[in-house]
């Protein structure tokens, strides 16, 4: 899954567009790399590290969503990291 998609579904970003912006503008990581391209594919067991507001969230992807469902159906599928 790519990981604006996944941003998306897990309920991070509003829109897939601004979780594409966030990507290609380097904003995000993934297991301690620099993101460059929203089309980066992303697996179960990647950890993911993003802004969110004015701290940074941490989180480790435990399944991935089908879809853009409840909040309590996207909480399922990763697990924070503080």
């Amino acid at each position: 899954m790519r990981i604006d998609k996944l941003l998306f579904f897990l309920r991070f970003a509003k829109s897939r567009t601004l979780a594409q912006v966030w990507a290609e503008a380097g904003y995000i990581r993934v297991n301690g790399r620099r993101v460059e391209k929203a089309s980066l594919p992303i697996a179960i067991g990647d950890v993911i590290t993003l802004p969110m507001g004015e701290a940074v969230v941490t989180f480790k992807l435990l399944s991935t969503p089908v879809r853009r469902g409840p909040a309590s159906e996207a909480g399922l599928c990763y697990q924070r990291i503080d």
